[in-house]
């Protein structure tokens, strides 16, 4: 029996108004990308895309298509991996379209010339309470944006004087290294542990006023155990990989709270490396502190993550070995 040839279809979308560089990406990437998730034709011509294919696949392009070319008109920044993940959410979500960016929520950082925008729902819902709440717990996998947004969205309430200063802390846990057997003095043990922080704060701040801020002690990067005994007011206070703070260094960071300050704590509950006698903080406060007003809970998850397009896919088939009974 003969195959039968499906029709190819040819579809104009209206981008007048739209700013035809984002659109189409450098070298064409954003139109190359479609090309390749569809299986269609996807040419720019004037101020028109014209798509070519079967009908189904094209069928399936056009709303998410459509999305960009409106992200366009608003000149919000996206790229070739941002394509691949509205497509992944419009079809997560039967064909409904991923929130709309939020002006209140994108922050222009001075000296780097970087926007930072929420790139999902999740991350929408996260950088606005933040805002809104005085203590906001996010919750989620690798590569969700934790804590790169809870860093910008304190580098910006320090350059408006919102706060005073800025405080990162982690747990200094071990994930098969001994701290022992690393070489140096105390802090030259523990920096391994807060180099994603310093890391983040760099891509945020011109280096010099990093550097500056860090010998001022405007900012502030210490082991979670350096925060007991102490008040912090006036600050914008972040614990990151929360789930490696033990239930009694959860409470002694959270009693730490001080007039005009916020705190942002973030985790991952796949990712514990403390003993297995030893209870996460981050899984009771979980347990206790839902019902209580002024605290926020945020869930990320995969449909959040920002990372090469491969994390998604990787967090997936790990959830599924551990649904399955094949967790390590």
């Amino acid at each position: 029996m003969e195959k039968t040839e499906r029709p190819i279809v040819e579809h104009h979308l209206d981008a007048e108004g739209a700013d035809q560089l984002l659109l189409a990406g450098v070298n064409d990437s954003n139109i190359q990308e479609l090309a390749r998730l569809f299986g269609i034709r996807v040419v720019l011509r004037g101020d028109h895309l014209v798509l070519s294919g079967e009908l189904e696949p094209l069928e399936r392009a056009v709303p998410v298509i459509q999305h960009i070319i409106e992200l366009s008109r608003l000149r919000a920044p996206f790229d070739a991996k941002d394509v691949a993940r509205f497509a992944d959410e419009f079809e997560s979500r039967g064909g409904v379209a991923p929130a709309a960016e939020h002006e209140e929520t994108r922050i222009a950082l001075p000296g780097t010339r970087k926007v930072i925008a929420p790139k999902s729902e999740g991350q929408a819902r996260y950088m606005d309470a933040i805002q809104r709440d005085d203590i906001v717990i996010s919750i989620g996998p690798a590569g969700t944006g934790k804590t790169y947004l809870a860093v910008a969205t304190a580098v910006d309430a320090l350059y408006k004087k919102r706060v005073r200063r800025i405080i990162l802390a982690r747990p200094a846990v071990e994930a098969g290294e001994n701290l022992g057997f690393l070489p140096g003095d105390l802090q030259e043990k523990v920096d391994p542990y807060l180099r994603p922080l310093y890391d983040s704060l760099e891509d945020m701040m011109p280096s010099d006023r990093v550097q500056r801020s860090l010998e001022d002690r405007t900012i502030e990067i210490a082991p979670l155990a350096y925060m007991r005994g102490r008040t912090l007011s006036d600050a914008f206070v972040i614990l990151d990989e929360a789930q490696n703070a033990t239930a009694s260094q959860m409470k002694m960071f959270l009693t730490r709270l001080g007039l005009n300050s916020k705190v942002v704590i973030t985790g991952d509950k796949t990712q514990i490396d403390l003993p297995s006698s030893t209870d996460s903080g981050l899984l009771q406060v979980e347990r206790i502190l839902q019902e209580i007003d002024g605290i926020t809970f945020v869930y990320l998850d995969a449909m959040d993550v920002i990372r090469h397009r491969l994390v998604k896919d990787i967090i997936r088939a790990y959830r599924l070995a551990d649904e399955d009974g094949d967790s390590v």
